[in-house]
């Protein structure tokens, strides 16, 4: 009796067993039928609607936004002329060796010159052929190539750089061409995937997938005097993908691929994009003008931390703390003080003094704001008239010798102080030679620091200034400088590339 109720039992399990998986197959079945889908098979069962999928929804695969993301990311070929001096050599330093080789027709003093190439992305934003990519891709660059997915290769000119930002804008004699819209950075989130799409090691357009691992990175280069907010992320970024394209995954551009950290050189899921909100304004900018300009406030400022904000009894360790004020800059005019903390611009929150710096760089000059600062306890609003970055006015200057043969050449006004180290006599006129890039066509002919130029095709330069019109009249033709060195006067002829 007691086996009867045992194999009873057991039928019963059974039976129960294959109840269950039947009621699962038809609950699958229906759940199916009404468009809803499981996300896990353990767990609880979270269900989503596919007819409420976001429009555009990448499933399992990221292709359709790849496919029409690729062709607007191009691979950017530069080649820049590099000159040596044989006599930059302490072995062909000495007279002895001169001397001997000389006899047998060698010339130490004559410029030596080789090609450096270098490869990167960049990424059409226009269908007219712009093209925004890093400036270290193509810094010193007298010859760019872009190449496009469907093969073709194109000249490119560069419109214009901003070394600050380590931006720069080419442009391609072309129309119709695919190219991708500006995102808005500032909506992405830490965790958003995204797309970095470039030319690592110059073997062609390659996808990478991440994620946003951080927002408003700064501290990454060591050059001075940068602006810095990058976008950090773990897509993998490498050697070329410089002034590629990272896109979120709708296929817009958030940012542009600038730089790694990296022991060995190559990816270890630390890699950085400039924000394409940063980007925007630089390539209006330099469509516009060719150059960048910003607001200069004229203060050295510096974070505000703990033990700062106790020190100076602030409520929040938040701000930027004025540690000192340029003489005669727009921050003295308005009467900032040293100590003072400014800790909104235009009522906009100022977390530390970063998010200050992108402000004001942001703002152009001859622009009003006003600023919330807080001094010895007591906040105060102060308007001040931003004025123009010093370094932005000397690429002023710049821009008005590009395309010259005086192209790389920089000067300054001759002062009696000046004049008198040099070994003229104080009134000596002209202008002085500060620097010479030495790829520029002024240095093949043989213009050095230290000269003094006192005619540009003829007519007189006294200052800057004049040497300044003297040039844009020559335009891209020839230039004929009268030079001074060391007392004496000879003639050079420049003539552009």
């Amino acid at each position: 009796m007691t086996g009867t109720r045992m194999e009873i039992k057991r039928w019963v399990a059974i039976a129960a067993l294959i109840a269950a998986v039947i009621s699962g197959a038809a609950a699958a079945l229906a759940a199916a039928k009404t468009g809803l889908l499981p996300l896990a098979s353990t767990g609880p069962m979270f269900q989503v609607a596919a007819s409420e999928r976001p429009a555009g929804s990448l499933g399992e695969t990221f292709a359709p936004v790849v496919k029409r993301v690729l062709p607007a990311v191009v691979n950017i070929y530069s080649e820049r002329v590099v000159r040596t001096r044989a006599e930059s050599s302490p072995f062909f330093a000495d007279p002895f060796f001169r001397d001997f080789f000389e006899q047998f027709g060698w010339r130490f003093d004559v410029p030596r010159e080789y090609r450096q190439r270098s490869l990167g992305s960049g990424v059409i934003v226009s269908s007219d052929g712009y093209i925004l990519t890093a400036n270290h891709v193509i810094h010193g660059a007298t010859d760019v190539k872009v190449a496009m997915l469907d093969k073709r290769e194109m000249e490119a000119k560069i419109v214009g750089t901003d070394p600050r930002t380590d931006l720069a804008l080419l442009k391609v004699e072309a129309t119709g061409l695919p190219f991708l819209p500006l995102g808005d950075s500032s909506k992405l989130e830490i965790g958003d995937i995204v797309l970095a799409i470039g030319n690592p090691f110059g073997i062609g357009q390659t996808v990478t997938m991440g994620i946003v691992s951080a927002k408003g990175r700064s501290g990454i280069t060591p050059e001075p005097n940068v602006l810095e907010d990058f976008i950090q992320t773990d897509a993998a970024i490498n050697t070329g993908n410089s002034g590629g394209a990272l896109v979120n995954t709708r296929g817009e551009l958030v940012g542009i691929n600038d730089a790694i950290v990296s022991p060995s050189g190559g990816n270890v899921g630390i890699g950085f994009a400039i924000p394409s909100n940063m980007a925007k304004p630089v390539m209006e900018q330099l469509v516009k003008s060719g150059r960048v300009v910003r607001g200069y406030l004229g203060v050295m400022i510096q974070p505000v931390d703990q033990k700062v904000a106790k020190a100076f009894n602030l409520k929040e360790a938040r701000g930027a703390l004025v540690g000192d004020v340029t003489a005669d800059g727009p921050a003295a005019k308005a009467g900032i003080q040293k100590g003072d903390v400014i800790v909104a611009v235009n009522d906009q929150r100022v977390e530390d003094n970063r998010d200050l710096q992108l402000k004001i760089a942001s703002t152009a000059p001859g622009t009003r704001v006003n600023l919330r600062v807080i001094r010895d306890g007591k906040e105060l609003t102060i308007p001040v008239t931003l004025g123009e970055v010093p370094g932005d006015r000397e690429a002023a200057r710049a821009e008005s010798r590009r395309g010259s043969a005086l192209e790389g050449v920089d000067v300054d006004d001759l002062t009696p102080a000046i004049a008198r180290q040099l070994g003229l006599p104080r009134d000596t006129f002209g202008v002085v030679v500060t620097n010479v890039r030495p790829d520029s066509p002024a240095a093949e002919a043989g213009l050095r620091r230290g000269d003094v130029i006192q005619e540009v095709n003829r007519r007189p330069v006294t200052n800057v200034a004049s040497f300044e019109r003297a040039v844009r009249q020559a335009g891209s033709e020839p230039v004929l400088l009268l030079i001074n060195r060391g007392g004496n006067t000879h003639f050079l002829v420049v003539e552009p590339r």
